[in-house]
């Protein structure tokens, strides 16, 4: 194995990035990061009927607005079917591997029998040692590894420790369909293998495939890569995710508002942690993650959490850098685009003055679009009722008169400036600072 440390994202394109992808991507990232290394990508496309070049480019443009840059080219598992077929042939040469002529009547009594005995479905292994000129004639085998008998199989995970599986569980698994097409499982190891994967980072809904995975390895006499199962990400209830918890692909976060830096920080916390530190910036992220100082339970998903943290990260910014985020965040926004349409240079200025003030209030892009409206507002404003209501009485009069008083500033108009102005004024007509 080489010394550099190599980890890969290995999304299936059925749709958007969503976020626990987000943050398996993160965990990657930060782990090549932190160790010089490289993280690989590749699209899990072998799945030819739910996976769309839609879901890909979703995918591609979800991990490049967070940041989360890849090294070479994205590596698509369909087109490697080739490869994956010699390998499962090869096994089968050694002898490691056999072609299986059971039919699906047969594979169903065997699951019936099992279900009855109230067992685990599992292959009896029937055409393990059988000739396969006993094979029916015109008949396509499926290519079945021959899994250790007895014993057990052990993953030593970096994030769940010790893992022990006992082979006879394992049973005969198929690595090539009938239809000469690789299994999920044989193409991720021969894919992991061949791009020189060191390090496996993945969810721990995987573990399980983890030890089959593993008998694919060793009847190659390949290096197993070091593995880490990270906790899934639940709700706020403690359910698994779901759409109703936050479950939603990263453009809706985008959308919603979030700076990717805040986003990837409250991933990160989601799992692991540094002492007390709640605020990082991407630096820090890099500098401090470990994989091995993952927890093994699930993390909870808090909106209020994430809300508040990047309140945060935009009150951090320099003022400029947040315009030049805000500005390429107009698009997905939900009326952003007018704003957009508005946004010259005049304005543009404007609203970097008006920024220290603005991110003082605001905890998402949304708000602080929403607290710049006055900048981009049709003149004459249009009075609404609550508005109507408040300018009976005095009260057009006061304004009329702290109109002047704010006209009559001299030199630089500033906010100490205004106020001075308008306090005077209130004092001068008697009336309350409030009213005004």
């Amino acid at each position: 194995m080489s010394d550099k440390v190599v980890t890969r994202f290995a999304p299936s394109p059925t749709g958007f990035l969503h976020i626990g992808g987000a943050r398996t991507a993160l965990f990657n990232w930060l782990y090549a990061k932190h160790t010089s290394g490289k993280m690989l990508l590749r699209i899990e496309d072998t799945d030819r009927e739910r996976s769309t070049d839609a879901a890909t480019a979703a995918i591609l443009d979800g991990l490049a607005w967070l940041g989360l840059t890849w090294d070479g080219e994205p590596v698509s598992q369909l087109e490697r079917a080739p490869r994956h077929r010699a390998v499962a042939e090869e096994l089968v040469r050694l002898g490691k591997a056999y072609y299986c002529y059971a039919t699906p009547a047969e594979l169903e009594a065997m699951r019936e029998s099992a279900r009855a005995k109230g067992l685990p479905p599992r292959y009896d292994g029937r055409w393990r040692d059988r000739d396969p000129s006993e094979a029916p004639a015109g008949a396509k085998g499926a290519i079945r590894i021959k899994a250790p008998a007895g014993g057990e199989t052990v993953v030593h995970d970096r994030v769940q420790g010790e893992v022990r599986f006992p082979n006879k569980d394992l049973d005969d698994f198929i690595i090539l369909r009938s239809d000469g097409n690789p299994t999920y499982m044989h193409a991720v190891v021969v894919d992991d293998h061949d791009m020189g994967i060191t390090h496996i980072i993945r969810g721990d809904d995987h573990l399980t495939n983890a030890a089959r995975q593993m008998v694919i390895y060793r009847a190659m006499d390949w290096d197993v890569p070091s593995m880490s199962h990270i906790p899934l990400i639940h709700g706020a209830d403690g359910a698994k995710l779901s759409k109703r918890h936050g479950a939603l692909g990263v453009e809706a976060y985008r959308a919603m508002g979030y700076l990717p830096e805040a986003l990837l920080n409250y991933l990160a916390r989601l799992g692991w942690s540094h002492g007390d530190d709640e605020v990082m910036s991407i630096a820090d992220m890099i500098a401090w993650f470990d994989i091995g100082d993952v927890n093994k339970g699930a993390a909870r998903f808090d909106f209020a959490k994430l809300e508040a943290l990047n309140g945060v990260h935009m009150r951090r910014m320099n003022d400029a850098e947040l315009l030049d985020i805000f500005i390429a965040t107009l698009p997905y926004l939900e009326g952003g685009p007018a704003i957009a349409a508005r946004l010259d240079d005049t304005r543009k200025a404007q609203l970097l003055a008006a920024l220290p003030g603005l991110k003082e209030r605001a905890k998402t892009l949304v708000e602080l679009a929403d607290g710049a409206a006055f900048l981009f507002a049709e003149r004459p404003l249009r009075i609404d009722e609550k508005a109507a209501a408040l300018l009976g009485g005095d009260a057009r009069e006061i304004l009329r008169g702290a109109h002047a008083a704010l006209k009559a500033i001299s030199g630089d108009w500033t906010a100490e400036a205004a106020e001075a102005a308008i306090r005077e004024y209130a004092v001068a007509g008697g009336h309350k600072l409030g009213a005004v």
